[in-house]
């Protein structure tokens, strides 16, 4: 679960600090009188001497090097500013230098002591270290990825602490989310490039403040397999309900970005999702999730009937085409009958037309198995609810949403979408023989 991930993040980062401390990386403590000595030039070789130079190699010469040059390249800015070099002479001198003072940047090897220079007559901004700035642009984007990984805002601030010394307040935190936030809504309303010819269409549920109390209020998502044979989250949105004004202004957004060549929409059984994809996807068909269908006929099966009705709707979709699954359900129902459980009858009769569209010779024998469950999104929904579940309930709909989006496309980053799911070859295939 999400606390044991925190706990073993926790163990291995706290570890990763001990082997840090150990190893000298740390920039912040003091030097030993032997590092002291290694960074000093060495009087025992002149410029003409050709002898190496008897010092061991393992003196570690980082520490004061880092700082140093950095300093350098501050020097450098501030002359550039001040239109002269340090005690020069010269008639186009814009300011003039006032000292240093020394400021501490957190790096990630630890605290690092910087040198800035001071400018008389002139206001002295580097583009080296952020006005302002106590942190690397990569320790707060390590932070920001915990956070997104499922770490909580308070274990988050005890990880800053232990690993570089320096709290990392929760609304710190949330100032440097809104900089993550600004892109997720870009990559949200990107355009949609390219037909999908599978959608698959969920929403997952969490709580929140709506009007001085708390309620559940849906995420809707949207997964698309495009022509290249990838997965892409194509749309996500917030729905008060799975309702069809809900789907509908969903839908409508994802057609106004450019979604084309849609084929087939997998989804739960939810009559907003299916009078849409009827209304404003005329061209594609609705498949229901095949997982979700059997769990609702099993819900109204005796617990004494449930390991014979099990295997047989497995049965009935282990069929190769759709009238030979249609023709087992019909006799599978009529068993039902007789074994006195007319309401899971009436729930497989009434379902089986919608959740066999995958077995149509439209679609591919080689896709039928991913393109017939909702499992892909699902698993999605599962990690969305892991790191929502430590936030519990959200103080308005804007953290919560951008928190999803930006798990979503946390979790979305890596080869799950750089990998081949399909291949689209197949359907091109069965459409040239289907015409």
């Amino acid at each position: 679960n999400a606390r044991f991930l925190a706990q073993i993040c926790w163990c291995l980062l706290k570890w990763w600090s001990m082997a840090c401390r150990l190893c000298t990386i740390s920039v912040a403590r003091p030097l030993t009188a032997l590092e002291k000595q290694a960074t000093e030039p060495c009087p025992r070789k002149s410029y003409k001497s050709t002898n190496p130079c008897s010092r061991p190699n393992w003196i570690a010469w980082s520490p004061r090097r880092s700082p140093r040059s950095v300093g350098r390249m501050l020097d450098a800015e501030a002359d550039e500013i001040a239109g002269a070099a340090r005690y020069e002479r010269s008639d186009g001198r814009k300011a003039y230098r006032a000292g240093h003072y020394e400021r501490d940047l957190t790096v990630k090897a630890g605290k690092m002591a910087v040198r800035v220079p001071k400018l008389k007559g002139a206001l002295f901004e580097s583009a080296v270290i952020e006005r302002y700035r106590r942190r690397e642009e990569s320790v707060e984007e390590a932070l920001i990825d915990m956070y997104l990984a499922g770490v909580s805002t308070r274990r988050v601030d005890d990880i800053s602490q232990a690993l570089w010394g320096e709290r990392m307040p929760s609304q710190t935190l949330s100032d440097q989310l809104k900089k993550v936030y600004a892109g997720i809504d870009q990559w949200r309303e990107r355009p949609l490039s390219q037909p999908y010819p599978y959608v698959f269409m969920d929403g997952v549920w969490h709580k929140r403040s709506w009007g001085g109390a708390v309620e559940n209020v849906s995420i809707l998502v949207a997964i698309g397999i495009g022509s290249d044979g990838h997965r892409e989250v194509i749309g996500v949105a917030e729905g008060m309900k799975e309702d069809s004004t809900s789907w509908n202004s969903f839908v409508s957004s994802l057609i106004s970005r450019g979604l084309t060549g849609v084929r087939l929409v997998t989804g739960d059984r939810c009559a907003g999702l299916v009078n849409t994809v009827s209304g404003l996807l005329p061209q594609a068909r609705y498949q229901r999730c095949m997982v979700h269908f059997m769990r609702n006929v099993l819900a109204k099966v005796s617990p004494r009937h449930t390991r014979w009705a099990a295997d047989a709707l497995k049965a009935i979709f282990a069929s190769e085409t759709r009238q030979a699954a249609l023709e087992k359900a019909e006799s599978i129902a009529t068993q039902m009958d007789a074994r006195k459980l007319k309401e899971a009858a009436k729930c497989l009769r009434e379902g089986i037309g919608e959740t066999t569209t995958y077995l149509l010779d439209d679609y591919p024998v080689e896709h039928r198995r991913r393109i017939r469950t909702n499992n892909m999104i699902e698993r999605l929904n599962r990690e969305i609810r892991r790191r929502t579940r430590v936030v519990g309930a959200f103080p308005d709909g804007r953290s919560a949403f951008m928190l999803i989006t930006a798990r979503i496309r946390y979790v979305t980053g890596n080869q799950w979408s750089t990998r081949r799911y399909l291949d689209m070859s197949r359907l091109h295939d069965t459409i040239q023989e289907a015409n």
